[in-house]
């Protein structure tokens, strides 16, 4: 029974979760499989890949045949350097221990890379939220430089428009008081002609 390593698709819909899986070649993708070895979560940054090497070794020995994404996964996990350490082991070529030794120096390496990458991504957010913080506090003092003139301006406005009532208003209220004067003036002399009036009836 040919056997392939693949992926096997999980998740919502735009936002896919992957199953790594020891299947029949010829059942379908997310059909039946023989093993679960892993997951792979490509929407996280770096992608989140948990990998059981020792299972995927032992299948790759048994056969099976992975898929190119399958590959690079397994290429990126070190199972396929596992398995030709132990190709070699076989051969005769060096001892378990040797073998262990080189791999766990190339997954201390390998975790290295990525702990750089993390610590990479996490300063380069760090340093966007500054620059973004700082546009935006540069976009408001603009604003604000912006809107100072504009309220000095209304306030000229407002003073200007009060003086303006104000001054009318002492203009109408000088005006009422000729007004009243001038009628006051007027008035008087009338009044001074009826008491003379009066005087002379009350004479004769």
């Amino acid at each position: 029974m040919p056997v392939k390593i693949r992926l096997q698709r999980h998740g919502k819909k735009g936002k896919p979760f992957y199953w790594i899986v020891a299947a029949d070649s010829r059942a379908k993708r997310d059909g039946r499989f023989l093993e679960k070895l892993g997951i792979y979560n490509p929407t996280t940054n770096p992608a989140t890949i948990d990998l059981d090497v020792d299972g995927a070794v032992k299948w790759l020995q048994n056969g099976a045949q992975p898929t190119d994404t399958a590959r690079a996964i397994l290429s990126y996990k070190g199972a396929l350097l596992k398995k030709h350490l132990a190709e070699g082991v076989k051969k005769g070529a060096l001892t378990e221990e040797q073998a262990e030794k080189k791999f766990q120096a190339w997954l201390e390496e390998k975790t290295g890379k990525i702990d750089a990458k993390k610590d990479g991504l996490a300063k380069a957010e760090a340093d966007a939220k500054a620059k973004a913080f700082e546009a935006e506090k540069q976009a408001n003092e603009a604003r604000i430089a912006a809107n100072t003139p504009v309220e000095e301006t209304a306030e000229e406005a407002v003073e200007e428009a009060t003086e303006e009532v104000a001054a009318e208003a002492e203009t109408e209220v000088a005006a009422e008081a000729e007004a009243t004067e001038e009628v006051v003036a007027e008035e008087a002399p009338a009044e001074e002609a009826a008491t003379e009036e009066n005087k002379e009836e009350a004479a004769e």
